[in-house]
């Protein structure tokens, strides 16, 4: 089996900026309430003409330059997200065209917060067995679409933006190990009503804002938090690694109170953990490999480090995965 590892990454996020203020404005809320329960003090929303895939082929192009790789050599596109343009074709599909990646197989995965790194493991599979030689990962949302602007519960915790990563074989370092998991009897807790097969779009569903995120927020917190604690511990115990070992944790950013649980159940220090929801939110699929991107860029990692990708959300699913970089 091939060692592989992530040879380029990058990112896009919306310019426009919604904050707390902005949402004071709309429902019935406060920066110090958002602040407090959430860390978030802003998100990044799309501008008129933005969508899932255009975000997408930003982050994509930025990743190929990043790797000094062309397009055309790219044999693989998955992109994670649960906000596609539509039904389908896949986003992968659209992005493939967009960059000229024409002899790209292409598919979109749906595993919610988790998506980036069940990408990247899946990715990991086909470079490893020598099936492929350069995988695009891409994770990316327009949460903004689906989010109740009237629902003040929900409404402050997404944003939107795509993050984007080069995978290929490598000489040392590279993905020591990954873990998926998922707990579907408790699909109840974080879900869109409507808009698939078994409810699709009618006027009931629209006027009764069926097509929007629902979520139970309490009974999430207990769960990401132990669920996310023993993925660690598994994909670590796999690596053969300890958690002194670690350099940083990059955790999925939903809630600022479930990443610093997390981290004292683990007995890690708050400044191996990185943090980056203050200014994003939560853009879901996109959450993981774009807090890595500014991870990188703002110099918390070099070369050598250990780096833990730690992940849980809707489905219930969840994914932790251990990085040399």
């Amino acid at each position: 089996m091939k060692r592989v590892g992530i040879i380029g990454i990058g990112e896009y996020l919306p310019k426009r900026i919604l904050t707390n203020q902005d949402l004071e404005k709309m429902v019935d809320t406060s920066d110090e309430w958002i602040a407090t329960r959430t860390g978030i003090k802003e998100r990044h929303i799309v501008s008129n003409g933005e969508a899932t895939a255009s975000m997408a082929e930003k982050a994509a192009r930025h990743a190929l330059e990043d790797a000094k790789i062309k397009a055309l050599d790219i044999d693989l596109i998955i992109v994670a997200t649960i906000t596609p343009d539509m039904p389908f074709p896949s986003v992968a599909s659209i992005i493939q065209h967009n960059l000229g990646a024409r002899h790209a197989a292409c598919f979109d995965i749906s595993a919610a917060c988790a998506g980036f790194v069940y990408a990247l493991s899946i990715a990991q599979q086909f470079i490893a067995c020598g099936t492929y030689k350069f995988a695009l990962v891409v994770g990316a949302e327009t949460l903004s679409a689906v989010t109740d602007w009237e629902d003040r519960n929900t409404c402050v915790l997404f944003g939107d933006g795509a993050g984007a990563a080069v995978l290929s074989e490598v000489s040392s370092g590279g993905i020591l190990s990954a873990y998926l998991g998922c707990d579907g009897s408790r699909t109840d807790l974080l879900y869109i009503p409507a808009g698939g097969s078994r409810n699709p779009a009618s006027k009931y569903t629209v006027e009764t804002r069926q097509h929007y995120i629902k979520m139970q927020g309490n009974e999430l917190f207990k769960i990401a938090v132990k669920t996310m604690t023993e993925a660690a511990e598994i994909v670590l115990k796999q690596a053969g690694l300890r958690f002194s070992d670690v350099d940083l944790i990059i955790p999925h950013q939903a809630n600022a109170r479930i990443i610093l649980a997390v981290g004292k159940k683990l007995g890690i220090d708050e400044d191996k953990i990185f943090l980056n929801i203050e200014k994003h939110g939560n853009i879901s699929s996109a959450s993981t490999i774009t807090a890595l991107c500014e991870a990188v860029k703002g110099g918390r990692i070099k070369k050598g480090d250990i780096i833990l990708l730690d992940a849980f959300g809707a489905g219930l699913v969840w994914g932790a995965c251990v990085i040399k970089w």
